[in-house]
């Protein structure tokens, strides 16, 4: 899937935008209070660490659950900024974001993305991609949120049903070439 490279007058509004939340990076500790905190776990089938961290770190698990997604820079690094699209057209969901730590260990690699003004909820996601002991591979989506707009608020019980089902889209990208 492409990702392409977000323009320049974008990528200067998101860097000087704040984080919507107070807790920036919480996601490596654990559950928030106030938030509703989500982890969910799948083993993949393929055994390429090396490719899947690298396909992780190039936007392919939100490209390959039907996002569009506009980054810069590639592969991404701590302050790396998005914005990923979810929809049709014009009518498609705008959700910028900024890349608040990346995860580079011998078994573990994956980052975690805040959100931005604009965005639909308050909070932070963390993917991550553990090389086990038997050479499978585990992805952990890991987030606190809360809903930002007036849309995902009236949304309610809707709005964690979309949560959930990209979660499991995200769980079955790295999977799909």
């Amino acid at each position: 899937m492409d990702v392409h490279r977000l323009d320049a007058h974008q990528a200067a509004e998101l860097r000087a935008a704040p984080y919507t939340y107070e807790d920036v990076g919480a996601t490596a500790a654990g559950a928030v209070a106030g938030f509703t905190w989500v982890e969910r776990s799948a083993i993949l089938e393929r055994r390429d660490f090396e490719g899947a961290a690298g396909d992780l770190l190039s936007w392919q698990v939100q490209a390959r659950s039907g996002m569009h997604v506009w980054a810069s820079p590639l592969p991404l690094e701590a302050a790396s900024l998005a914005v990923l699209r979810l929809g049709p057209g014009r009518l498609s969901l705008r959700i910028p974001c900024r890349v608040v730590y990346v995860i580079d260990e011998p078994d573990l690699k994956g980052f975690a993305y805040g959100t931005l003004p604009g965005h639909p909820v308050v909070g932070e996601e963390r993917f991550a991609l553990r090389r086990l002991g038997d050479g499978r591979l585990e992805l952990t989506i890991s987030a606190f949120s809360r809903p930002a707009s007036r849309l995902a608020k009236l949304g309610g019980p809707v709005s964690r049903m979309v949560q959930s089902a990209m979660i499991g889209r995200y769980l079955r990208a790295l999977d799909k070439r």
